[in-house]
């Protein structure tokens, strides 16, 4: 005798009672604690003088410094590469690049004399007991000589090495104008690049995951090797950099974007935050351009056109680290030393700014665009040993300055030309890191899932 055949019973997801029960943490809540914990573990190493935990925070913060480093060198070239191939996919695709090009000059000139107007207003230099021996010589420098032989590379194999990301550029050029010349016959390459920038940013996404981590070993060890007394006699330079970031950030752009592109800043700020978050936190556009070019997709603007603007923004949009900052220090450094600053002098730092702004090519620091700058105005380079002491802290606002430029002019220039999905763009709603990271996760696996 058959028995009847039961009802299957409806099927469910999987429930995972445990992991349930707890809280999952927003990702700036884990910021801001990294903020927060590092400040007290470099206290607490400074004033009890405890060096291993000092030690601790210095391999933690460079071995974070170290894992993004370990992706810029691959990940700007195929960016680069596969940004060129695509524009293939664009209409007007030289009027794009050309407008896009532009309005990164127009950002960086108005963010420039804003530095230079509040450097000029707060006097920097004045009364921080700094004098020029305290200064030391660079490590790395830069000459417009050095800056327009070194685009070139003697071979392709040393950018790589050394990290050189503005021949890297330059190679990942080359190659990719010579891929759409060739058409058809360059696809197998294509294909390989496309893949393993998808590669990349998985893996850069892992590192972004130990962020909050990160910063506690950054912040910590900054406060444990100088000590708040010293980073007090900053003050005026760090509020004046704070300022002159903010009010591009929250004043320019916005200003631009309802004028300009015609469309709500509010609107920007909440789909582009987790892009400007993580860059405060890893002091690396490079780092957070999948972040980057992810948030503004979200906001309308073609993926064809994003996947060329932003990676080139990444790597010379830069007008925290190459504007607001070489103006500032530059009257800093001049008033330390005792140098008078002439008009000619406030216009040779406008033009610095806005053509040298690629030496800074997206890392962390910015060293080198600051020593091409005090180069070209004469300045003693001893005087970007004062900044080193100060430099994690005023990076973090300078990143997210960066950053934001790189979306805003990419926006501008996407509702200036018509491509612009104002719809996604009014309709975006705000995204932590961990959901862009989970949407990113699931479009590279739809494709091949419905094939």
């Amino acid at each position: 005798m058959s028995t009847p055949a039961q009802t299957p019973a409806p099927a469910t997801a999987p429930k995972s009672p445990k992991s349930s029960r707890i809280p999952k943490i927003p990702f700036w809540v884990q910021i801001l604690a990294g903020l927060v914990l590092g400040v007290l573990l470099g206290w607490v190493a400074k004033s009890g003088d405890v060096g291993w935990l000092g030690s601790t925070l210095e391999h933690i913060g460079d071995l974070f410094v170290q894992l993004l480093k370990l992706a810029v060198a691959p990940l700007v070239f195929f960016a680069i590469l596969v940004s060129i191939t695509n524009l293939r996919q664009v209409n007007n695709a030289a009027r794009l690049a050309t407008r896009t090009l532009l309005w990164f000059m127009v950002t960086s000139l108005v963010a420039v004399a804003i530095g230079l107007a509040i450097g000029l207003l707060s006097n920097p230099g004045a009364g921080t007991g700094l004098t020029p021996k305290d200064g030391k010589l660079p490590q790395h420098t830069g000459s417009w000589i050095d800056f327009l032989t070194g685009i070139v590379p003697k071979d392709v194999i040393t950018p790589f090495t050394e990290l050189n990301v503005l021949q890297i550029v330059f190679i990942a050029a080359v190659a990719g104008i010579a891929a759409l010349q060739l058409g058809e016959k360059a696809e197998p390459i294509l294909k390989i690049s496309r893949s393993a920038l998808e590669l990349l940013q998985k893996a850069l996404w892992w590192v972004i995951r130990l962020a909050p981590i990160g910063t506690v070993g950054l912040i910590g060890n900054a406060i444990a090797t100088y000590g708040w007394n010293l980073i007090g006699k900053y003050a005026t330079f760090t509020v004046d950099i704070y300022i002159g970031c903010a009010l591009v950030l929250f004043v320019v752009y916005p200003l631009l974007l309802s004028t300009v592109a015609k469309v709500n800043p509010l609107q920007f700020f909440r789909g582009a935050w987790p892009a400007i978050q993580l860059a405060f936190v890893s002091r690396s556009s490079v780092g957070t351009m999948p972040v980057t070019q992810k948030v503004t997709e979200r906001l309308g603007v073609p993926k064809e056109y994003a996947s060329f603007a932003v990676p080139f923004g990444s790597t010379t949009k830069m007008d925290g680290c190459a504007s607001i900052y070489p103006a500032i220090a530059a009257i800093f450094i001049a008033q330390i030393f005792g140098v008078h600053l002439s008009v000619a002098d406030y216009v040779l730092i406008a033009f610095v700014s806005v053509i040298g702004s690629a030496a800074t090519a997206g890392l962390t620091g910015a060293t080198v665009m600051l020593t091409l700058t005090l180069s070209t105005l004469g300045l003693p380079l001893e005087g970007v040993g004062l900044l080193m002491a100060i430099d994690p802290i005023l990076d973090m606002m300078r990143t997210a300055t960066n950053v934001a430029g790189q979306s805003v002019c990419t926006l501008i220039v996407a509702a200036r030309e018509g491509i612009l999905d104002r719809d996604a763009y009014n309709s975006v709603k705000g995204m932590s890191l961990d959901t862009a990271a989970a949407d990113t996760a699931e479009e590279k696996v739809s494709v091949p899932a419905a094939a």
